[in-house]
């Protein structure tokens, strides 16, 4: 009858083509130089091909025992992440984690918060999605996502919601724009003929345009589409301050001043949401908490002054 082979046969083939010998092996893994060479004879009996070429005075391995060994450290590799996948269950941690957020929410601080991510739970797999308002708050109700990070329009009753930081939306124009070279508050008749940029959900069901003041509009459904747009001289809108800041300062965007707005009129406090029925692990639990201490920027960038949250100036209140 076949005698399957077994991991501590696979662990002793890698440890002693990681280390160059066979009593090299045994020292690694605390067994007598005995146990690997009769683990390794076994292994080749069982499989009927020659592993270890012995004609040399430091054995070797031969090609089929090349091959072997790739195969090996994919099956351990694979056996060594089960068993971190099931130490976590034990301890509560969840398998995957499943997140969707606005498409105002920088990428900058996605991208730190996905490294972080993976060095304090290697053992879950993270899916990250990118929608705008309503299409996050429709992918987490209909378990799509198992958190959201939202804008304000996406908001709807029944959802658990923590404020996290405001994105700062401010106008700008390509410094060729007609916009660009008045100076000061802007009156409404400049904006008659000039055409608006605006980030337009994709479904004809979802939230109204908000924020549109010319008569005249072009709608995308993607940021960098109307990022690009802005910066080619096509027309003029709101970015957030992330994302234009590096723009301003290398003059490829100017901000503009409509009369029609206040300073702070297009601030938004981005929501992490979830449904009331959800119950959060240790995983989740991880990334709403971590939500709210990254700051805002873009990759590359220096980190932008973050608005502090109503929750958290509440938190503050109370020490």
């Amino acid at each position: 009858m076949y005698d399957p082979v077994t991991l501590d046969q696979l662990r002793a083939l890698v440890a002693v083509a990681d280390e160059g010998s066979f009593s090299a092996a045994a020292r690694k893994l605390k067994r007598v130089q005995s146990a690997v060479s009769t683990s390794m004879a076994n292994l080749e009996a069982q499989l009927g091909l020659p592993v270890w070429d012995r004609s040399t005075k430091v054995a070797r391995l031969t090609e089929q025992g090349q091959a072997l060994l790739r195969s090996a450290r994919r099956v351990l590799a694979e056996v060594d992440g089960l068993r971190r996948v099931t130490s976590g269950m034990v301890r509560g941690i969840e398998p995957s984690v499943s997140l969707c957020f606005d498409a105002l929410f920088p990428l900058g601080t996605l991208i730190d918060l996905c490294a972080a991510f993976a060095t304090a739970f290697p053992e879950v797999d993270l899916r990250v999605d990118t929608q705008l308002m309503s299409a996050v708050t429709a992918r987490v109700l209909d378990g799509r996502a198992t958190l959201g990070v939202v804008s304000p329009g996406g908001i709807v009753p029944g959802l658990q919601r923590r404020v996290l930081s405001a994105i700062r939306m401010i106008p700008v124009v390509s410094p060729s724009h007609p916009l660009a070279a008045l100076r000061g508050k802007i009156a409404e008749e400049h904006f008659a003929d000039a055409i608006q940029i605006v980030l337009s959900e994709r479904s004809d069901g979802g939230v109204e345009d908000r924020g549109v003041l010319s008569p005249r509009t072009w709608r995308v459904s993607d940021l960098h589409t109307k990022h690009m747009m802005l910066r080619a001289g096509l027309g003029w809108g709101n970015l957030p301050e992330h994302l234009a800041d590096g723009d301003l300062r290398a003059g490829t965007l100017v901000r503009i001043a409509p009369r029609a707005w206040g300073e702070e009129e297009h601030t938004l406090y981005l929501s992490a949401i979830c449904r009331s029925d959800m119950t959060f692990g240790p995983a989740h639990q991880w990334i709403v908490a971590r939500l709210g201490e990254l700051p805002t920027r873009e990759p590359g960038g220096a980190p932008a002054s973050r608005a502090k949250s109503p929750v958290k100036r509440a938190k503050r209140s109370r020490r």
